[in-house]
């Protein structure tokens, strides 16, 4: 879809969502659409953020995401590092359970409806303008979409984003694609039983 807004004669940030009303009814037919963190999904990405550091042999961990996107971004799991030291309080960006649908990367996956790696998001000129760049200093994204294959409905993302470039490459995509498929397994499990 366009991400040029005739009516305001200016590109968006976010691409325009068709499907936002089908997501917000699949969501909520999968218990999912209610803003509510979720302990399982929180766990989840814990270990996306650890792994992923183990990919790319950082010694630091990365932020990690489960984001369900309706109106807004919720971050329905959501796993933030640690400071390397107490003092490092001060310096790291605070990321909270909400984000705005225009900052961020995951809505251009939602549109995409496949993954996106970016080693460093200032190598690209599309996406060094968002504002997570100068309200949170990402540097790096790798994100792929939640796709249920019942309804073909795209529900959000899982993503992994931190401030230094990461040299994710076709690895990375693997790894994102392999989290992906996972957590689709244990959506798909919490689906409610058919009523008679």
């Amino acid at each position: 879809m366009s991400t040029f807004d005739p009516e305001t004669g200016r590109h968006l940030l976010a691409p325009e969502d068709a499907e936002l009303p089908r997501r917000q009814q699949r969501l909520a037919e999968l218990g999912l659409g209610d803003g509510v963190p979720i302990a399982e999904f929180d766990a989840f990405a814990a270990e996306l953020a650890e792994k992923a550091a183990e990919l790319t042999g950082s010694s630091s961990t990365p932020y990690a995401m489960v984001n369900l996107i309706t109106d807004h971004q919720y971050f329905a799991g959501l796993h933030v590092p640690q400071p390397a030291s107490p003092g490092a309080d001060a310096a790291q960006p605070e990321v909270g359970r909400v984000m705005d649908r225009q900052h961020g990367y995951c809505p251009h996956v939602l549109d995409r409806r496949k993954a996106l790696v970016l080693d460093d998001v200032c190598a690209y000129p599309r996406f060094a303008s968002n504002e997570v760049v100068d309200l949170i200093g990402i540097r790096t994204y790798l994100g792929a979409p939640l796709i249920d294959e019942e309804t073909g409905t795209t529900l959000g993302t899982i993503c992994i984003v931190d401030t230094e470039p990461r040299p994710w490459g076709r690895e990375g995509l693997e790894f994102i694609r392999d989290y992906r498929d996972r957590l689709m397994d244990e959506i798909r499990k919490r689906q409610a039983p058919q009523q008679p």
